[in-house]
């Protein structure tokens, strides 16, 4: 009877949810529906020790080339685990065509946002998150991704936005000429998204009918050649107007990626004034 009970424990902590034990990075995938089928998408995660709940933060990066690793590169340097040291839940999705998530790329339509809204809804169900308190963090292509999925996703605590395009259409009419790196984006815009009004309008924060109602900090680089720096403002200007909590930091001097270490301080204040705490 007792070898008996104890093969019975033992196979109940073999089946056990990854998120029972704490301290490791967990790779993970999860299946997301879009209108061409299931997707496999990937996604790292680890938490801090303890049963919480905590608040979490969702990592969303940009394009890489030419390598294209997704979310391992927040294990590199390992910013999952300072996260989580910190005190949140910290998690990094792999967009489309990234990683080992289903691809093909599709420039932050609806595939890349369905992605990260079902980790989301994945990371809500885990007993140490606290869901009322999860924060998505996206960087470039990351912050176009998310501020569509912000749009979609009313009860996120906050959504950070760090050098991001938010009216696809006029950036794609400006770039036309200009510093290395324009004309191969625009390429990538029309091939993997399409130039039409409708693609534009599915990918463009403010090309939507409804504003952003989650709280929003958006960094941006005034100098940035490929996400330019008025389209930050007229997003802040039109959440302003709708009464969502936003603010908007300009980098003077800097382009398309801002140091980490000049974004730290304006994260960290953002998440203790929404969040209640910080990193």
């Amino acid at each position: 009877m007792r070898n008996a009970l104890r093969h019975v424990l033992l196979l109940g902590l073999a089946l056990a949810p990854a998120w029972l034990s704490a301290g490791e990075v967990h790779h993970e995938f999860l299946t997301a529906e879009h209108s061409e089928g299931q997707r496999r998408v990937e996604y790292f995660w680890t938490a801090p020790p303890g049963d919480g709940p905590w608040p979490a933060m969702v990592y969303v990066h940009g394009h890489q080339f030419p390598e294209r690793p997704g979310a391992r590169r927040y294990l590199n340097p390992p910013l999952l685990e300072r996260t989580a040291a910190d005190g949140f839940v910290a998690a990094a999705v792999s967009q489309p065509g990234y990683g080992q998530s289903d691809g093909p790329p599709d420039f932050c339509g609806p595939a890349s946002q369905d992605a990260v809204r079902r980790v989301l809804q994945h990371l809500r169900r885990n007993p140490r998150v606290d869901p009322k308190r999860i924060v998505l963090y996206g960087y470039s292509r990351g912050a176009m991704t998310s501020s569509m999925v912000a749009l979609q996703e009313p009860s996120l605590a906050g959504v950070i936005l760090g050098g991001g395009a938010y009216d696809l259409q006029d950036s794609y009419a400006r770039l036309r000429e200009g510093p290395p790196g324009r004309e191969s984006l625009k390429a990538n815009i029309r091939n993997e998204a399409g130039a039409t009004p409708e693609a534009f309008r599915r990918r463009s924060a403010l090309l939507s009918k409804q504003p952003i109602r989650v709280p929003t900090l958006i960094l941006h680089g005034e100098d940035d050649p490929v996400a330019f720096v008025d389209q930050a403002r007229r997003l802040e200007k039109r959440l302003k107007e709708a009464g969502t909590p936003v603010t908007l930091v300009v980098f003077p001097g800097v382009r398309h990626g801002i140091p980490r270490d000049q974004r730290k301080p304006h994260v960290a204040a953002f998440l203790k004034k929404h969040l209640g705490a910080a990193p």
